[in-house]
């Protein structure tokens, strides 16, 4: 009996100990793997370009100007700044002789006199100084143009001075081709009335007359007949004949081709000297002295120090500059800096853990790397702690470029998937029969995405918010793992 109930379970044991091959593969087969999903959120959605940027005050700047050419020697007449007086974009900073010095960014320093005709980066540099203070240098380029000495006129004539006059010697030329022209236009105007007085042909009497001889003469001839005198016919009919050929003459009017051709040779003149002209003009326009600009890298400036007074001589350095305001200076790459404009506001995060915003005042090429630029913000209204903790710190800004406009439909990137003909997707998880679940793709339209968000609408279905959406896959831990 006892050998009999150990037998039977031991068999009971074996039993639960032998698996099946199909067993065995389903045990071994790997997890199934779950979805992972978050819920949909209605949220503001902020676009922004995040940096690291330099808070500093722009160097100081010994301002030298150039006297290249200048005859007489250069005398500081007015327009003397005062120390703390604010340099801006086209301000005057002294007189030199009666004529201005004109302050204008740049990093070139003025070297020569421009003129009409001449190039380089000196010129590209002027053409974008006058771009930015809206004065239409035409294309900004590299060429001085005449389109450049207009704008160049209306610089001076902004800040209250006469534009610069061309070179004598360049504007006697211009006056000679000027009077040139005027002579040509004269002797036009001479071939076209000779050609009109050529070209008139005979008056109302010379036709009478003409006519009255032609009639005069047949009346003879048929006199003659009448009295049959042989002799007084035959001249008779001679002086028809000449009074006939005398009045065809008349009326096929004159041969006028000496005077045609006289003036088509006036007008090539014309046309010769007009063109003498075009080509003088275009060397006559506004030139810029190089004594009246300078080039001052960023501005505007604040004044340091001032060295000359009225009726000094300008010799060397004429006064110092610094930064006017703290700056903050982040370099973007060209993908951000097609989002960025002008005044655009940035948030700035402080050392200190405040937070203050700060237009955006001027974007620029870098100078060290022309595929990446330099955003410039310049700070205003900082409290006395703000500018201590900002000074020469490397800080955090955000610079937002577009939002939603309140709260939207929003799932994380992950969520989106593409359709087969390109369309974006959601496949949102739903409950199922029997506590299960079942997951429905749902096409959207996808608007502003930001923060790894994106806004979406649905196109085809529905979509609320706190549905689940699948973001990824996630395979379950293996028990046979250990």
């Amino acid at each position: 009996m006892g050998i009999a109930v150990a037998a039977l379970a031991s068999g009971v044991f074996a039993g639960t100990r032998i698996t099946s091959p199909e067993e065995a593969a389903a045990r071994t087969a790997p997890p199934e793997a779950s979805d992972v999903t978050v819920p949909v959120e209605r949220r503001v959605l902020e676009s922004a370009v995040i940096a690291r940027g330099d808070a500093s005050y722009t160097g100081a700047v010994d301002v030298e100007l150039q006297f290249p050419g200048l005859e007489t020697t250069p005398v500081v007449t007015g327009q003397v700044p005062k120390v703390g007086d604010k340099v801006g974009r086209g301000d005057v900073i002294l007189e030199i002789i009666g004529r201005p010095v004109i302050a204008l960014g740049g990093d070139i320093p003025m070297y020569r006199t421009l003129r009409p005709g001449m190039s380089g980066p000196d010129v590209k540099q002027l053409e974008k100084a006058l771009d930015k203070l809206g004065l239409d240098p035409g294309t900004v380029d590299d060429v001085y143009t005449n389109t450049t000495g207009n704008a160049v006129a209306s610089l001076f004539e902004d800040a209250g001075y006469e534009p610069p006059a061309p070179d004598p010697e360049i504007q006697a030329a211009l006056d000679a081709a000027d009077d040139a022209v005027r002579s040509a236009e004269d002797d036009v105007a001479n071939a076209e009335a000779m050609l009109a007085s050529a070209s008139a042909g005979p008056g109302n009497a010379e036709k009478i007359a003409a006519q009255n001889d032609v009639d005069q003469a047949a009346r003879a001839l048929q006199q003659a007949k009448e009295d049959g005198d042989r002799p007084a016919v035959a001249d008779a009919e001679a002086q028809l004949k000449l009074a006939k050929a005398n009045q065809e003459d008349l009326l096929k009017g004159p041969d006028t081709s000496g005077e045609r051709a006289a003036l088509n040779a006036a007008r090539k003149r014309l046309a010769d000297a007009q063109s003498d002209r075009d080509a003088a003009a275009a060397e006559a326009g506004t030139p810029l002295p190089a004594s009246e600009v300078v080039f001052v890298p960023s501005l505007p400036r604040r004044v340091d120090a001032v060295n000359v007074k009225r009726g000094q001589e300008a010799d060397g350095a004429v006064m110092s500059i610094s930064g006017a305001d703290m700056v903050v200076t982040a370099n973007v790459d060209a993908a951000a800096r097609e989002l960025l404009a002008e005044d655009m506001e940035a948030v700035l995060e402080l050392p200190n853990g405040d937070e203050v915003t700060a237009p955006i005042t001027e974007i620029r090429e870098a100078s060290d790397d022309e595929s990446t630029y330099d955003v410039v913000l310049t700070p205003e209204d900082l409290s006395t702690e703000q500018v201590d903790a900002l000074r020469s710190a490397n800080i955090r800004l955000t610079i937002p470029v577009a939002n939603t406009d309140g709260e939207v439909l929003a799932v994380p990137l992950a969520a989106l998937t593409a359709g087969p003909s390109g369309e974006a997707r959601v496949e949102v998880q739903r409950p199922a029969g029997d506590d299960g679940v079942a997951t429905e793709l749902v096409e959207v339209e996808v608007g502003l995405t930001a923060n790894g968000y994106a806004e979406i609408e649905p196109v085809d279905g529905s979509v609320d918010e706190g549905d689940l959406v699948v973001v990824g896959r996630e395979a379950p831990a293996d028990d046979n793992d250990e």
